[in-house]
């Protein structure tokens, strides 16, 4: 393994393009240091340890910190400050969904998806140009919640002008520039780059809370320790070792997972010559939604416990509203339930979304392959959704299990959730999933220059990582 990371700077173009990644990557950390004007750096400190401690000790989670918790996982920090790239990729990302749902419903965009790279670089502009008042709403609904929190988080006197339409204008602008240069990131990354850029900065953002998780977990060992609770602290951390290296290997081994379907090509004879005839693999996906399902679920999760918030403090002596409300806390019984199933639905949902098995056939059908044993057409089509459908509800069932674990260790081993949220959920298979990708890139370039891989031994040289065939 050293070797090969030795090789990769032996490579001129390879070794620019990882200079260049880490530079662009090295720019946005940076940057995630600048504050927004007028905000009360110090009064999102004082929140965020609040929110630990209430957590830590089984407090009620309020639905706005379950909200900003989430949010912070796309912007790379965390609710201990606000700044320029406050909002992250996140206004990115959500115009990028959006036009991939109406790419499938609009038979115009899909028409233009359709002719090559001309038409995705026109989707791409426009989903550049609705990432800008997708920006300005989030952060609208960004600076009314520093204003409404208790207490506010703006500045106010004569250090501060909070509430003033300078304050507005200068935060709406700062949030709003600091979203599109980080978009402006991403695409030179994909261009001169390596890897995909805009899943590169969701990465940096959650690898660089890696070392405060570990301070903090060990920090609290530290405490219980010093108790005289001993015995339970050690099992506690070699629980959370093997936990992560065990997840670690799951979501590996989940996300390389591939059904390989056999695909015959027919034999064409031209004068003297036969050409084709040979076997090849159809490989599906066994979590073909990837981190979608997830994202979806949990966001959609968040929206019951704030609603029932405000419903609870209207109405004060509305014993069914705090039950309701208690059920809907993270990591109740009832709450993982219905995340668990919301994920298997939007898996089968985003799945009828991506993967399309009548095109897919008809594609085979016009390159002349055929599966053995199926007429090509409508038998085709018919089976391969089938397979998918099947294989579907093997990634649900993963990703349920990736979802649950985090919110069940921090609730009932009390752990601290910061620590918790790296035993799964988004941000693993975030990490995982653009780890192999970068990972599988590098290897490409060195086999086409005949250098060896991560995996290949001085008697292996050449060997890769491949899906794994279920």
């Amino acid at each position: 393994m050293f070797k090969t990371l030795i090789n990769i700077f032996r490579i001129p173009e390879l070794r620019n393009k990882v200079l260049f990644t880490l530079f662009m990557l090295a720019i946005y950390r940076i940057g995630y240091h600048v504050p927004l004007p007028g905000v009360d750096q110090e009064g999102f400190k004082a929140l965020a340890d609040r929110q630990a401690q209430a957590a830590k000790s089984g407090g009620e989670e309020s639905a706005a910190a379950r909200l900003a918790s989430y949010v912070s996982l796309f912007s790379g920090g965390n609710l201990s400050q606000s700044t320029i790239f406050g909002l992250g990729i996140m206004p990115y990302i959500s115009a990028s969904i959006i036009f991939q749902l109406l790419t499938t419903v609009m038979p115009a965009l899909e028409k233009l998806q359709k002719e090559g790279e001309t038409g995705r670089r026109k989707i791409q502009e426009w989903t550049r140009y609705a990432t800008v008042p997708l920006c300005v709403v989030q952060a609208i609904f960004w600076l009314s919640y520093m204003h409404n929190s208790d207490p506010p988080l703006v500045l106010t006197g004569a250090n501060g002008f909070a509430g003033t339409p300078s304050f507005w204008l200068m935060g709406i602008f700062g949030l709003t520039a600091g979203c599109i240069f980080l978009m402006w990131l991403g695409e030179q990354i994909d261009e001169y780059g390596l890897g995909n850029g805009i899943s590169l900065i969701i990465l940096a953002g959650i690898v660089a809370r890696v070392p405060t998780a570990i301070i903090t977990f060990y920090q609290e060992s530290k405490i219980d320790s010093a108790s005289g609770n001993t015995t339970a602290v050690f099992g506690k951390v070699v629980f959370m070792v093997l936990s992560f290296v065990f997840i670690v290997a799951g979501s590996i081994l989940i996300t390389q997972a591939q059904r390989r379907i056999p695909v015959q090509q027919a034999k064409h004879t031209r004068g003297r010559r036969v050409y084709g005839g040979s076997r090849q693999y159809l490989p599906l996906r066994v979590n073909h939604g990837g981190v979608m399902p997830i994202i979806f679920a949990q966001s959609l999760m968040l929206f019951p416990g704030v609603l029932l918030g405000w419903l609870r403090g209207i109405f004060t002596n509305n014993s069914v509203l705090f039950w309701l409300n208690d059920q809907f806390q993270r990591g109740s019984f009832f709450y993982l339930m219905i995340e668990a199933a919301m994920i298997y639905f939007f898996a089968y949902f985003w799945t009828t979304v991506q993967f399309q098995p009548k095109e897919m056939a008809n594609q085979l059908r016009d390159y002349g392959s055929f599966i053995p044993g199926l007429r090509p057409g409508k038998r085709t089509a018919d089976y391969l959704e089938k397979v998918m459908m099947r294989i579907t509800y093997v990634g649900a069932a993963f990703l349920c299990v990736i979802a649950v674990i985090p919110s069940a260790v921090a609730t009932w081993l009390k752990v601290n959730p910061m620590v918790a949220q790296f035993l799964g959920g988004t941000g693993l298979l975030i990490v995982v999933s653009v780890a192999l990708d970068m990972v599988q890139r590098i290897e490409a370039n060195l086999l086409m220059r005949n250098y060896g891989g991560f995996l290949s031994s001085p008697g292996q040289k050449g060997k890769r990582i491949k899906g794994r065939q279920y």
